[in-house]
């Protein structure tokens, strides 16, 4: 079957890791399955070759049929998901997109990129190292900083509190994102997430004000 792409967001398996900073990954898969649930197509499929639970998703929103994947091989392997997944259907990394967590992004900022570095993200260096390239896309999702540097395992592994509406805001509207790279192309994705994330710190900057005055 031809697929349009494969979406592959981030995260740990296992509810004590719910809604934590790390599965903001899985949280935008919740959010593309929700909307093929409403308004195209979902079908389960057995994901357990490739330890991962895996949907085929077709949705006009994002351009046709794409395989959706979260790996079950928690955040630091997350490569022996991806290269056997790709490798399988018999597609290139240039196929693949990634939706993970951002540090050096604040909660409600999105970033949508190709290639390049990873970071200090352990699954996407899991992914480049076992894909033999960094040559993927990235849909990056701010999650912020913890104000001590040896707090960053910690900080990753919780939810989000005060900044979770940002957040939040900024996953759904990942979607939209993810949904104008598929019809419009990169260049396009890329103004739209950093418009996105202008708008979304314009108005917390106004609500923060009017809780001021």
């Amino acid at each position: 079957m031809d697929y349009r792409g494969v979406l592959v967001g981030l995260g740990n398996p296992g509810p004590k890791y719910d809604r934590t900073r790390h599965n903001t990954g899985f949280l935008l898969v919740d959010r593309i399955l929700d909307l093929a649930h409403l308004d195209g197509r979902v079908e389960d499929m057995n994901g357990s070759r490739f330890n991962c639970e895996l949907w085929r998703v077709t949705l006009d929103a994002l351009d046709g049929t794409w395989l959706v994947a979260k790996p079950m091989t928690f955040m630091n392997l997350s490569g022996r998901c991806v290269q056997p997944l790709l490798a399988w259907h018999k597609l290139g990394a240039d196929a693949l997109v990634v939706a993970h967590d951002e540090l050096d992004l604040p909660p409600g900022a999105l970033r949508f990129k190709f290639g390049g570095g990873n970071a200090g993200h352990n699954g996407l260096k899991s992914i480049s190292e076992l894909l033999g390239t960094p040559n993927f896309y990235r849909l990056r999702i701010g999650i912020g900083r913890p104000k001590e540097r040896g707090q960053v395992t910690d900080w990753v592994l919780t939810t989000m509190k005060e900044d979770a509406p940002l957040w939040e805001e900024a996953i759904e509207c990942g979607a939209d994102v993810l949904s104008t790279f598929a019809r419009k192309g990169l260049e396009k994705a890329v103004a739209l997430a950093n418009r996105v994330s202008r708008r979304i710190a314009e108005e917390a900057a106004a609500e923060s004000q009017e809780k001021k005055a």
